[in-house]
This record gives structure tokens, sequence and C-alpha cells, in this order.
């Protein structure tokens, strides 16, 4: 079957690989001339015959939009386009009304693999009319993984669904990255675990946890015992704020990601504004320590290099300054007011 294949990086690079070697007809497009097949989309339009199939496989947002809307001037009646990026859903109505209009049809389609893909193939969850996705169906054969279809392709249902499918997925992802992430940082903060790295790969065969992303953390512990060089900062694609929303939307109770997307937007803060009124509550109205930010960073450092002695002295100290002040302001309180009597409680 022969495709035109818009986006040739780190995803469709790989996909349009992987179509060649399953036998069918790619023309590629890209921004770099150095992998393009052809100078222009123009090009690649005028290389395929017709019925056309062209594969979208852009950054979301305005540059899966305007690709859309441009293939849309140049396609004709009986063309088919498919948007195997990670675009929101409600970008998938608008394309696929645009596109009917001139009797060009649309499929979304939301794709799973990463780098892996190649080899292993691509789950593929896919929106939109069925006479639309059955034309293409050799070319979801071939990038889905082996065996049964139902196994690594789901058409889940009209315009959009397949979007939403993989934003769900994405959303469920944050989630157990989160958990298999905490697990790693309580296991690495007890004195008794010797060997962290050496639990992970021990739950990869045989319990309930195993998964590939748990072969994924492993294999990033083997190339980084305990991370070095790593930073904590998490970006995040659109996915995982998308399934949040929807959330709130539907009236779904969903705890689990809702905590995993804001652990990714707290890793990202080198201040924290939250904590740093949290601090200053509790200096208000217990009359806590309230630490400059020298002397926290000078806290935090001490606890992650695991000098416990270092970071309890200095909980001392601060607890020893926070006691002297409450006390001489006591006293200074007692020394204006004169005599007199009443309660009070720090928590």
């Amino acid at each position: 079957m022969q495709l035109g294949l818009i986006g040739l990086g780190k995803m469709g690079g790989n996909m349009c690989e992987r179509l060649r070697r399953a036998g069918h007809d790619v023309v590629g497009y890209d921004r770099n001339p150095d992998v393009s097949d052809v100078r222009t989309i123009a090009a690649l339009v005028k290389r395929l015959e017709g019925p056309r199939v062209v594969w979208v496989m852009v950054p979301s947002g305005a540059p899966t939009r305007e690709t859309v809307a441009r293939l849309g001037g140049l396609l004709e009646k009986g063309d088919l386009v498919i948007d195997g990026g990670n675009s929101r859903f409600t970008d998938d109505i608008e394309n696929a009304t645009m596109l009917k209009a001139k009797g060009i049809g649309y499929v979304d389609c939301g794709v799973s693999g990463g780098i892996w893909g190649l080899d292993n193939g691509y789950g593929l969850m896919v929106g939109g009319d069925t006479t639309w996705v059955s034309a293409a169906m050799p070319i979801f054969d071939a990038l889905r993984p082996e065996g049964p279809r139902d196994e690594g392709f789901v058409h889940a249902g009209d315009v959009g669904a397949g979007h939403y499918t993989k934003m769900v997925h994405n959303g469920i992802e944050y989630g157990l990255m989160q958990a298999y992430a905490e697990g790693y940082e309580l296991l690495g903060k007890k004195d008794i675990v010797k060997d962290v790295p050496g639990a992970f790969k021990a739950w990869s065969r045989g319990t309930v946890v195993r998964s590939w992303l748990l072969d994924l953390a492993v294999a990033a512990l083997e190339e980084r015992t305990a991370l070095e060089g790593v930073s904590d900062y998490t970006v995040d694609s659109g996915e995982g704020k998308w399934t949040v929303e929807e959330a709130i939307a539907l009236d779904v109770p969903m705890p689990v990601i809702s905590a995993s997307l804001f652990a990714r937007f707290s890793s990202r803060q080198a201040v924290s504004p939250t904590m740093q009124m949290v601090s200053a509550l509790r200096g208000q109205f217990g009359g806590h320590e309230v630490m400059t930010p020298a002397e926290g960073d000078a806290l935090r450092r001490a606890k992650v290099t695991g000098d416990g002695d270092i970071a309890r002295a200095a909980e001392r100290k601060s607890a020893r300054k926070a006691s002297l002040k409450k006390t001489v302001r006591k006293a200074r309180k007692a020394t204006s007011a004169g005599p007199s009597s009443g309660t009070g409680s720090t928590t």
C-alpha cells in the first residue's frame, strides 16, 4: 500500500522504516531535507496515487492543525488524512468537519510505543468512520505488534475516540511512573536496604507490579545506579493535563493521576511559593523558626547527602533559636503590658 508520511522525527522516522520493512511504499516529508524524500508537502501529494492516504506525525496543536488544513487544500475527494500525533480530541472533531466538507476522510490514531516501536510494534488507538478505518487497515496491521490484532489495535469509536483513548492511556502512565518513582525513593531512604536496583529487577518477573515501565526503570538504574546526573525537572506533553480536565468535566474522581501531574509541576520549581507560605504561617502562629533560603538549602543538602547528624543538628539548632525567640517575645510582651493572664498554644 502507498502512504504519505509527514514528520520523520524519532517516532515518524521509525514508523516509516517499519512500514517499508513490511513492504509498503512510503513517501516521507520532513522539514529536515536530509531525511525527506520530497521538498514540499505539495510534492508529496503529487507523488501519491489516488485515492491518497497521508499520515501526519508532527507536534500537536498549531503544527498539526496547520498541516491538516494545508492538506485539505491539496488533496481530493476520496483521499484520507490520518493524524497519528498527540492531538487533543477536540481538534480531531474540527479537522474532520473541515475535511468532510471537501469529501476527504479523517481518522485520528493515538500511537504508543516510543523509540522501541520500530522492532516491537506500536499500540494503536483509532477513531473515525469504519469505512475510512478499513481503508487504512493494512497500514495499521503493519505498525501494530505481531499477534492478535485486538491486543495491539482498537477502533475505539467515533472521530476523536482514538486520541481520547491515548490521552487516558498517558494519564495512567503518569500514575504508574509516579508510583514506581515514589517506591524507588522510599527504598533508598531506608538504611537496611542495600540494593535498590536489585529490588526493582527482582520485581520484573513473577510479581504483580511487573510491567514494561518497570523494565525501563531497571534499565535506567543499570545505566546510572543512583541516577547520577539526572535532573528532577520533569516536563509533560499535555495529555496529563487534558486527562485531569476531562475528569473534572465529567465528575470522575481521579486522585492518583491528578497527584502525579501536580508532582511534575512541583519538580519545575526552584523555590516553592506554596511552601514559603507554609513556613511563614508556622512562624506566625507557632513562633517556629523561619529559615532564610540559604539556611534551607544547607539543611536540604545535608539531608540529601545522607548526613543525618548534620541534619539533626541543624534541626536542633533551629528549634533552639525558635524557643529563644519565643521566650524573648513573651518577656517583652510581659514588660510592656504589665501583669496579665491568658492561655495560648502552638501547633
